[in-house]
């Protein structure tokens, strides 16, 4: 598929970055009160000593991720040429369990050991049956820790990536092309008030197609209120933007930007509670979707994504 030189859409960003500095106060600026705000949501019981089981984790998900630890569910138009049609329905289930953490020195720092696990699938929107298209199977066992504004990830991870009955079924359906790899990756956060910055990068191994070359990069930002947008409400604006580049693509970058508002109910913001957010998307570089990993796509749609 002939590729078309990339755009560069964190100037799409610049208003809900101005909107986001308006909305938080001066004071905010200086202050940091661990991941809670971030919607990991670490109780008070369990924020300080060794915690069996523990509910929330001291890293925060990587909001523009295509395969955070989050659930949703997306509409996608592609612009692009391809092989699966303009209107897709993306889906994903995706949840981490902690098993051991040790928090401190102060709440929501700590050291934290978990596992993950996810199931990504793309649907033709377009077809009579809905058909799936895609499905990439995740599961990981990740390491997190937090000190003050910093926090970092380490995680070994797999994923393997089938395509869907009723489209092999297509007369002219692509060659389906056995899928899987192991990967470990490393990704250090900074949260600067309303700002988080983070990057890193992964390493493939047992990897097939076995011509897949193991290097990625991987960065991004992220602009969250502090403050509720109305008042004493739970709706606040946010906007990331990730970038990743790799070596298979000769270090072409590729850009996935969300925004929108994140929403929980008002009394439980500074408790453990279930947040869900209304976002925005655009896409554009190499496919995150397994078994098209060979193909350029640009998409543009909007998502309801649910906090891990």
């Amino acid at each position: 598929m002939p590729r078309s030189s990339p755009m560069h859409p964190t100037s799409r960003l610049r208003s809900l970055v101005f909107l986001l500095a308006l909305a938080v106060p001066a004071p905010a600026l200086a202050s940091h009160n661990g991941p809670n705000y971030c919607g990991v949501d670490i109780p008070d019981d369990e924020a300080l000593g060794f915690v069996s089981l523990p509910t929330g984790d001291v890293f925060c998900p990587l909001l523009a991720d295509p395969k955070s630890s989050g659930s949703f569910a997306s509409w996608e138009r592609v612009s692009s040429e391809s092989d699966f049609g303009t209107d897709i329905g993306s889906v994903g289930v995706a949840d981490r369990f902690g098993l051991i953490r040790w928090g401190g020195p102060e709440a929501g720092d700590g050291l934290q050991l978990g596992l993950e696990g996810g199931i990504y699938a793309q649907f033709d929107l377009a077809s009579p049956s809905y058909d799936l298209i895609n499905a990439d199977y995740t599961f990981g066992i990740p390491l997190t820790y937090r000190y003050g504004p910093f926090s970092t990830r380490a995680r070994v991870y797999h994923q393997s990536s089938h395509l869907g009955d009723e489209f092999l079924l297509r007369a002219d359906h692509p060659e389906r092309e056995n899928l899987s790899f192991e990967s470990a990756e490393a990704i250090l956060s900074c949260d600067l008030s309303f700002v988080r910055i983070y990057g890193g990068g992964e390493y493939l191994f047992n990897q097939e197609p076995e011509r897949l070359k193991p290097h990625i990069a991987h960065g991004g930002i992220e602009l969250r209120q502090r403050n509720p947008l109305f008042g004493s409400g739970g709706i606040h604006l946010i906007a990331a933007g990730d970038v990743k580049a790799l070596e298979r693509e000769d270090w072409k970058l590729g850009y996935s930007v969300r925004a929108g508002l994140e929403m929980s109910r008002p009394r439980e913001r500074t408790h453990v509670a279930r947040r869900w957010m209304l976002l925005a998307e655009y896409y554009r570089g190499a496919s995150p979707y397994g078994q098209f990993f060979r193909d350029d796509i640009e998409y543009a749609g909007l998502g309801i994504h649910f906090s891990p």
